[in-house]
């Protein structure tokens, strides 16, 4: 048995009520422990392609060239139905670069929603779910600190302009099953105070502007509106949440560094029509203005 007690009361079936009229056919499944819930479901995913060294990408670093007709033999016609998978505690959760996600029971909210998505432009998405993220949280009540986005996939709790802690991350991961392209969108939000290994950002969670809030609460809270923004962004692309993210924008007008050798610091200067970053380099006329997409890059406030 594990250490952690699986006493939380997660209320799957009435999430479920709530996720079934978007997402017909939705699973809803919660588990006192596992390694990443985003590498479970995209195991799954494998396995319904019938392939299980199908590539896995992100979005706007789509392998598209694999889109084929073939389907595997005994394809049932539920494989790509949607399933949010919850765990208690993540062992080995994962961030962006492969980076250790800490989580606890109770004290962390730890699950990936998967879905079969076709949007004409994966761009942005990450963005579009912290959008929703953030507002659903907000929207929820209690006081405190604004929740800002630090792009491309982190929610803040903000101190002050370009100051704040963070208080969760988003990984989106997709990969192909027979013609359609699942996305697995992790989420991670820090709950409880925890004592951490202190963080170059920080530590932040929801108790300090919702005290009392419980993981299962938190999930309640944002389970519905993530499931309504991912429809939303497939339909209407970025466009729907560029204002929406500006007005969170935390590094906007702030100095930054990035680890792109022809970028090494510049001015966050919002972000583009895509999604992208841009970083002022010099100003007046003289000024110039880089895109910087997601992929590898790390930006960090200077």
């Amino acid at each position: 048995m594990p250490d952690e007690p699986n006493h939380l009361s997660w209320g799957a079936e009435r999430l479920w009520e709530q996720l079934q009229p978007l997402m017909p056919g939705v699973s809803v499944e919660v588990v006192a422990r596992a390694d990443s819930t985003n590498s479970q479901l995209i195991d799954r995913a494998r396995m319904f392609s019938g392939r299980r060294d199908q590539p896995v990408t992100v979005p706007g670093v789509l392998d598209l060239h694999d889109e084929d007709e073939r389907s595997p033999h005994g394809r049932r016609t539920g494989d790509t139905h949607p399933c949010l998978l919850v765990a208690e505690q993540q062992t080995r959760g994962r961030g962006r670069h492969g980076r250790h996600w800490q989580s606890s029971a109770g004290a962390s909210l730890t699950f990936s929603l998967s879905l079969a998505l076709a949007p004409r432009d994966w761009s942005g998405l990450s963005l579009a779910v912290g959008v929703a993220l953030a507002e659903a949280l907000e929207a929820a009540g209690g006081s405190g600190p604004a929740i800002g986005l630090k792009w491309p996939n982190d929610l803040w709790l903000m101190d002050g302009p370009g100051r704040g802690r963070k208080l969760g991350g988003v990984l989106i991961e997709t990969v192909m099953v027979g013609t359609r392209r699942m996305a697995i969108v992790g989420v991670g939000l820090n709950v409880l105070p925890q004592a951490t290994r202190e963080l170059s950002t920080g530590y932040a969670c929801l108790q300090e502007r919702q005290p009392g809030i419980t993981a299962p609460m938190a999930l309640h809270q944002v389970a519905r509106p993530l499931a309504e923004a991912l429809l939303a962004f497939e339909r209407d692309g970025f466009a729907a949440f560029a204002d929406r993210f500006a007005q969170r924008d935390l590094l906007r007008g702030q100095a930054v560094t990035t680890t792109l050798q022809h970028l090494p610091e510049g001015i966050a200067d919002g972000v583009g029509t895509d999604g992208a970053l841009r970083v002022r380099q010099g100003s007046g006329p003289e000024a110039e203005v880089h895109l910087v997409s997601s992929g590898d890059v790390s930006v960090r406030l200077r």
